[in-house]
């Protein structure tokens, strides 16, 4: 008996991955909102400076620096194949709407040296890289993605390389409540509620709410899957 079960558990797998690959993309699960819609950038804008400065900028004037910005990444982000596509050139890409608490999850790919990250509230970030990139690994690259790779005071890199090989697509989840921060990578837990530093003012914690952002380093990045849910506040 026990010489049948084996078939059994393989060809139950086999039907298990045919399923999850046959999925369509950009269909959020039970509960997320699709920020990506797998065809067009609805939904996002260009970048204008930071949490600090836009909040400095009259009204007028980050009307249309945005106008500018929108035009740029349209320039630059594009849709294949149900992938959100960027070309190496141009600004990080923004959710046109602010976000307080929430669980997202995304699926990204990069090339080899390839780097990147997910702004939270507008706020840098949790890190995407190569960790075989030998240019950064005085950085911390091999230790993988997932880092919160501006933090000072607070533990800033994961647990564990839990990175794809390059060319492969990974996986994020990451749950933000208040400043803390937790992240799965390709289902395994790399950063457990970490707090989250404010980079752009040392001085004050997380902005309560703020855009989600797609950075760039002037390489092609590779994005679909996209999705969200909004937490309740505590």
């Amino acid at each position: 008996m026990k010489r049948l079960l084996l078939p059994a558990i393989l060809c139950t797998l086999a039907i298990s991955t045919a399923i999850a690959e046959d999925k369509p993309l950009n269909t959020p699960p039970e509960g997320f909102t699709a920020l990506f819609n797998g065809k067009d950038l609805s939904g996002w804008k260009g970048l204008v400076g930071n949490p600090k400065s836009r909040k400095e900028m009259k009204t007028d004037d980050l009307a249309k620096a945005q106008e500018a910005a929108d035009k740029k990444a349209h320039d630059h982000w594009s849709v294949v194949d149900g992938v959100l596509t960027f070309d190496g050139k141009g600004d990080s890409l923004c959710t046109a709407k602010d976000y307080a608490d929430f669980e997202f999850y995304c699926d990204w790919k990069i090339k080899p040296k390839g780097d990147s990250g997910i702004y939270l509230r507008g706020i840098p970030q949790v890190q995407i890289w190569d960790p075989s990139d030998p240019a950064q690994k005085p950085n911390g690259a091999d230790k993988g993605s997932g880092s919160l790779w501006n933090n000072q005071k607070n533990p800033r890199f994961p647990d564990v390389n839990a990175d794809n090989p390059i060319g492969e697509w990974n996986t994020f989840h990451i749950k933000m409540v208040g400043d803390k921060v937790t992240i799965h990578l390709n289902g395994k837990k790399i950063v457990n509620d970490v707090t989250l530093e404010n980079y752009w003012e040392r001085d004050k914690p997380c902005y309560p709410t703020g855009q989600i952002e797609l950075q760039n380093h002037g390489n092609t990045l590779y994005f679909r899957n996209i999705y969200i849910k909004e937490l309740p506040a505590k």
